[in-house]
């Protein structure tokens, strides 16, 4: 991840995540790419976490899984890994968002996200998100690497 903001963790299986922390504050407004109002949700904090979902990327632009439900209010944890040989990213966001958020990146392909419900991975990277779904709606998650949105690598957030 750029800025170098994460630090190594050990996971019970004993590979190595990088763990994403919480720096919205540090970060929004500072990038003119940053989503400010997130319509899916707000960053979460580890002690309030519900539940803890393992999500993979590939080169076939996919998600595994790609459909996931979730209550409102409740706090995930994203344990998310990147098996693919390229970049790949996971991005929470409404539809609206991620779409205009991929045509920016469009413009700046060498754009990396640090914002809390953005993670990108380089092959074999693994982080993880924390992630607050406060209202009901069908969100996304989607990777916005130029082409990969296109691709089809995007999934479903339902919250009821």
């Amino acid at each position: 991840m750029a800025g170098g903001d994460h630090t190594d963790r050990t996971d019970v299986a004993g590979g190595k995540f990088l763990e994403h922390h919480e720096h919205a504050a540090a970060s929004m407004g500072d990038n003119d790419h940053d989503l400010h109002d997130n319509e899916a949700g707000q960053p979460g904090a580890l002690e309030q976490v519900t539940r803890t979902i393992k999500v993979s990327m590939d080169d076939r632009m996919r998600f595994t899984p790609d459909q996931l439900n979730f209550s409102t209010g409740e706090t995930v944890r994203f344990l998310v890994r990147n098996d693919g040989k390229i970049r790949h990213e996971m991005v929470i966001g409404s539809q609206s968002e991620l779409k205009e958020h991929a045509a920016m990146m469009r413009t700046n392909p060498a754009m990396r996200h640090t914002d809390p419900n953005m993670i990108s991975l380089a092959p074999g990277e693994r982080s993880e998100l924390i992630w607050k779904f406060d209202q009901p709606g069908t969100f996304e998650f989607a990777c916005l690497v130029p082409g990969h949105l296109e691709a089809g690598m995007s999934g479903k957030v339902n919250v009821q």
